[in-house]
């Protein structure tokens, strides 16, 4: 009865100091098209290393001024999460301001390559993943929420599912802010790069079947009018997807909460495909 006693106390003191919680890798990985090394956060599931079959991932992007760690420190509980949906969390960095498309005026910023082919790969190689569209979903917040849809819209062989948080989804309206024009141009003078990189304007590249998608933006959000007027743009094309508004604004208060549903939304789309 002792002993008994002895090694369930220590079950609950390894289970209270996070010894069967997840793991945190930071995996580097080497952009060729970049010329640089870029750190990622990788979270994986306590299942990762006993489970018998491949994982899912799923990609979470920061936002502008933000980097790889901040969903990590800023958000713990998606260690838990990680934990309860049995699934892999990567968390790239994107740069400053990337808005992870390739830049057609800075070749220093190409993000589209490296989140989309270059990382997918590394983390492909390195983890035991689910290595189809099914097994890979992505969402964000603000810029990242631009950049999930942005990358998923046009690489839908990669994800299978795709979510934003607060997104910028129609970046026209901000030609000033966030350094925007230092990765397209100035909108005056560079107005196709604009056109051809937002958001709003790759709908068209939807077929209502291959992408699932969920995103959802605070009415008290600056991003707000752009959410609604994209998702107004699906319902028109018929394409799909759950949209939520809520009381919120632009910050981690918001996101903290938002999380939890995309996640929840991405396990049951793991689970249907899988």
């Amino acid at each position: 009865m002792k002993l008994k006693l002895t090694l369930t106390l220590v079950i609950s003191l390894l289970a209270a100091t996070g010894a069967f919680a997840a793991r945190v890798d930071t995996l580097h990985v080497e952009s060729l098209a970049m010329k640089k090394t870029i750190p990622n956060v990788v979270i994986l599931p306590d299942s990762y290393e006993t489970a018998s079959e491949n994982l899912p991932v799923v990609f979470l992007l920061h936002g502008a001024t933000g980097n790889y760690r901040d969903w990590v420190t800023k958000v713990p509980a998606i260690k838990t999460y990680a934990d309860q949906y049995d699934m892999i969390i990567v968390c790239p960095d994107g740069g400053f301001t990337s808005w992870y498309f390739d830049s057609p005026v800075d070749e220093t910023m190409q993000y589209e390559t490296y989140v989309s082919r270059e990382l997918v790969q590394a983390i492909d190689q390195k983890y035991r993943t689910i290595e189809l569209p099914g097994g890979r979903a992505i969402t964000g917040l603000s810029m990242g929420g631009h950049g999930a849809f942005y990358l998923a819209f046009r690489h839908q062989d990669v994800w299978g599912a795709a979510g934003s948080m607060s997104g910028g989804v129609d970046i026209r309206p901000f030609p000033n802010n966030w350094d925007l024009s230092k990765r397209l141009g100035t909108y005056a003078e560079n107005k196709a790069n604009w056109e051809e990189n937002t958001v709003i304007n790759l709908v068209h590249l939807l077929d209502g079947r291959n992408l699932k998608l969920i995103f959802d933006c605070g009415v008290d959000d600056f991003f707000y009018d752009d959410n609604r007027r994209m998702h107004e743009k699906l319902l028109e094309r018929n394409i799909p997807h759950e949209y939520t508004e809520r009381p919120g604004a632009h910050n981690w208060e918001y996101w903290t909460n938002a999380v939890k549903y995309h996640l929840l939304f991405f396990y049951d789309f793991f689970e249907s495909s899988n």
